[in-house]
């Protein structure tokens, strides 16, 4: 299952206490101190692995709790620390403080590695109060308590094109084509229901990263059809690929298709529309796509050289679409 959205609560180990001990050795009388310091308390380290892809953890296991330290013991020894808790997590995920809403850390790189929760140091034992005038203290400290706190957990998928457009313009269809992604098709609304990656060859040395947005529908940022579940994967890239269905398969006009999904992205955030798109005019091997190309290019005359007419389903076109996408992602 596909979770990109989380709430945890994260308690690292507490310190173990020190303690008062005295040596007790044969032939040893008036033993001084030997109480042990306390442990120190397991951290909580977060990595981000580009293994992972879903936050569903969080789900099972929303609270993350990490050992404490042992207190201190005889002989001067000091407690056995908590141990580590490494918490691995899907490159692209932000950790917000749930409070505040603070950004705490944004995993942005395979292995980036960040301790959000230290654990307390261990308490010392009376072997540190010893002094000239007090031979047999018997003060010790308690250990200190680890970090708490609640965050929230956010994915956004990193991914150098985002493909947008309504349910059934042909995303999925595309994405399966180009790369080895392989996302569910059918001919009914929603039929995305989580954000697909997949990696698409340019030529033996190059290839592009593209994100599949589930379909937007009109009142996508009021997250209407889940809609700003969906929009947050798409900050994050560098060109915007708009999939139109030239066909009105839906008895939709691909120009009104158009503006409400721009209108969309700027409800949403309006420094979306300041990224670079290439409009893909998909399904042209219907006879039906060549007059509503036309009234396109006449609706929008200025997007002219931005429009690649394709059919995702014969191939039409798709060379020259990602050689476009390319040029744009490396401008």
């Amino acid at each position: 299952m596909f979770i990109d959205y989380a709430k945890a609560t994260i308690k690292a180990g507490d310190g173990g206490d020190g303690v008062a001990r005295f040596r007790r050795e044969k032939y040893v009388p008036l033993g001084g101190p030997s109480g042990g310091d306390g442990g120190r308390g397991g951290d909580v380290l977060f990595v981000a692995d580009c293994n992972v892809n879903t936050l569903i953890d969080f789900k099972f296991q929303p609270r993350i709790i990490a050992k404490d330290g042992a207190d201190g013991g005889n002989s001067n020894k000091t407690g056995k620390s908590g141990k580590t808790v490494t918490v691995r997590i899907p490159v692209g995920t932000l950790i917000r403080d749930l409070e505040t809403e603070e950004l705490i850390y944004d995993f942005v790189q395979d292995g980036e590695e960040v301790i959000l929760a230290t654990g307390g140091k261990g308490g010392l034992g009376n072997q540190h109060f010893a002094t000239s005038s007090n031979q047999v203290p018997r003060k010790f400290t308690e250990g200190k308590d680890g970090d708490e706190l609640s965050v929230s957990l956010e994915l956004k998928l990193i991914a150098e094109v985002g493909l947008v457009g309504y349910p059934n313009a042909g995303k999925s269809t595309l994405l399966s084509v180009v790369s080895q992604a392989r996302p569910k098709i059918a001919n009914y609304p929603f039929t995305t229901l989580k954000p697909s990656l997949g990696v698409a060859p340019i030529d033996s040395d190059h290839a592009l990263l593209i994100a599949d947005i589930p379909g937007l529908i009109e009142g996508a940022h009021e997250n209407k059809g889940l809609g700003i579940q969906f929009l947050r994967h798409i900050e994050r890239t560098k060109v915007l690929l708009f999939m139109l269905d030239m066909a009105g398969t839906d008895v939709r006009s691909p120009v009104e298709d158009f503006k409400v999904l721009r209108n969309e992205l700027k409800c949403y955030d309006e420094a979306l529309l300041d990224k670079e798109m290439v409009i893909a005019a998909n399904k042209m091997d219907v006879p039906e796509a060549a007059d509503n190309l036309k009234e396109f290019q006449k609706a929008f005359p200025k997007l002219k050289k931005q429009v690649l007419p394709i059919s995702a389903v014969t191939q039409q076109g798709l060379k020259e679409l990602l050689y476009e996408l390319h040029d744009r992602v490396t401008k």
